[in-house]
């Protein structure tokens, strides 16, 4: 099926409309420009003058240009050295905002029975917040190691593994449907980066927010104007 761009903005491909939110058990959103304004590294970076180094090892990373998400992950946090743990409050009280329609688009998943994950390649400091601010049932995303007050420059390894990369964030949506006894053709998958199209090509519905060009070309829905609550136009 070839792409068609039902109003203006918003591009199908590979789906037919009318589908029915109801259809669908399990939606699973990324963080860092999907769910939320930000690339909440690229700020944090900005409290020791090296946003610009971090922000273009994130940009290259979301394209796709650079394969290996952890150790672009650790380069750039490694950049975070010696900043002050202060500084992640800052940044989520003065810089970080909810992107249009992502309260509407949660309530309205919510309300029809679907459960909510937040999977990012992002941070605990700001994915629980944002869990708790939009009532999300799960979330998974990396935890940045702190001492004295200050960011250690490392990333600290959990139960499930050490960096929330693409696989892990497929695995992620794997684990919660089969936790809830459903097929991954009844989730939803919403993201904008590379890292985000393993977790995506599961989904029995992908959706590219504001995406970059590879992730708008492999998704079956592709939200290029407008809010995230506009996936709910082909959502009945």
């Amino acid at each position: 099926m070839s792409a068609t761009e039902i109003s203006p903005g918003l591009v199908l491909q590979r789906v037919k409309p009318p589908l029915k939110l109801t259809d669908f058990k399990l939606i699973a959103f990324d963080m860092d420009s999907t769910l939320i304004n930000i690339e909440c590294i690229d700020e944090i970076a900005d409290a020791v003058g090296k946003k610009a180094e971090v922000a273009a090892i994130t940009e290259a990373t979301m394209r796709g240009e650079i394969k290996d998400f952890k150790e672009s992950l650790r380069r750039r946090v490694a950049l975070l050295k010696g900043v002050p743990v202060a500084a992640l409050q800052q940044v989520y009280d003065e810089r970080l905002k909810l992107n249009p329609g992502a309260s509407e688009l949660v309530a309205a998943c919510k309300a029809a029975g679907l459960k909510v994950l937040l999977v990012s390649g992002g941070f605990t400091f700001f994915a629980n917040r944002v869990k708790e601010r939009l009532g999300i049932d799960f979330a998974r995303s990396n935890l940045l190691d702190e001492a004295d007050g200050k960011l250690t420059g490392e990333v600290v390894t959990q139960s499930w593994g050490d960096i929330c990369d693409g696989a892990e964030k497929r695995r992620t949506l794997l684990e919660v449907a089969s936790l809830m006894g459903i097929s991954a053709q009844e989730t939803i998958a919403v993201g904008d980066g590379a890292n985000d199209l393993p977790m995506m090509g599961e989904a029995g519905l992908s959706v590219a927010y504001h995406a970059k060009p590879k992730v708008r070309e492999q998704a079956m829905v592709a939200i290029n104007e407008g809010g995230l609550d506009r996936v709910l136009e082909i959502l009945r």
